[in-house]
């Protein structure tokens, strides 16, 4: 019943976040001779605003008022040009791992056949280099659709990204598990009509989970089974999961 797992990827796939764009943001500006600094904790109130050059724009917005630029638009996307290349930069240092049980699942479904896909608002550079830098480059082929960055014009809590993996797969949304992190990838989901599994992360921890199918810690390392479920969550679990919610619909 379950075909396909669609995966986020900043704060799902890996904890990117903290000491990955939000030091190469910082880079960025530096580089662009601004005295613009992100603390880890403004980043975290930052992160309500989905997408890299919406986060710089809102920034500006609300606390850079006396800010100008001509051409500010062009002016965000060449400085989020720059913060990718300092963030591709840090992924190829290693220093970002995937999170507990990222490539165990994933291994795991691809040897079972299930179909992978990528929906996230990050670049598709970053998406790459990430993958690249974790997995390998063959694990690019993993996956039959990265739906990633500009690709709809709406972003995350707009369901479009999931509506776009879901019609380039042609797979029925009721198919489909969502793994996310944040609230703003919740409703996204759930707007398509997918179920949601949540692995929160420190940024995260205080969202708003209401209708996700379950919230973890981690999808874990090790034996356990979906009785304890913020311990270990495996194929087989997921797809208990996905029966349970069928059977829920046709009672």
């Amino acid at each position: 019943m379950l075909t396909t797992l669609i995966w986020d990827v900043d704060g799902t796939l890996a904890d990117t976040e903290r000491d990955g764009h939000r030091v190469a943001f910082n880079q960025a500006f530096t580089e662009a001779g601004l005295n613009w600094h992100w603390s880890v904790e403004l980043y975290g109130e930052l992160l309500q605003v989905t997408g890299g050059k919406e986060r710089i724009l809102f920034y500006v917005q609300h606390y850079q008022p006396d800010f100008t630029q001509a051409d500010l638009k062009g002016f965000i996307a060449h400085l989020h040009q720059r913060k990718t290349y300092f963030y591709t930069q840090l992924l190829n240092t290693g220093v970002i791992p995937l999170r507990v049980g990222v490539e165990r699942l994933l291994r795991e479904a691809k040897a079972a056949g299930i179909r992978l896909a990528i929906a996230t608002t990050t670049t598709p550079e970053n998406v790459t280099e990430l993958l690249k830098a974790t997995l390998g480059a063959e694990s690019l082929t993993w996956f039959e659709c990265i739906a990633a960055g500009d690709i709809v014009p709406a972003k995350k809590p707009a369901p479009d990204i999931y509506q776009y993996v879901v019609e380039q797969m042609q797979v029925r949304p009721e198919q489909c598990l969502a793994l996310e992190d944040s609230a703003n990838g919740l409703k996204a989901a759930l707007g398509a009509g997918i179920k949601t599994v949540i692995t929160r992360n420190d940024y995260t921890r205080a969202d708003d989970f209401t209708g996700a199918s379950l919230v973890l810690e981690s999808l874990g390392e090790g034996n356990k089974s979906l009785t304890e479920p913020s311990d270990y969550i495996d194929l087989a679990s997921l797809q208990q999961l996905m029966q349970g919610f069928q059977e829920q619909v046709g009672a």
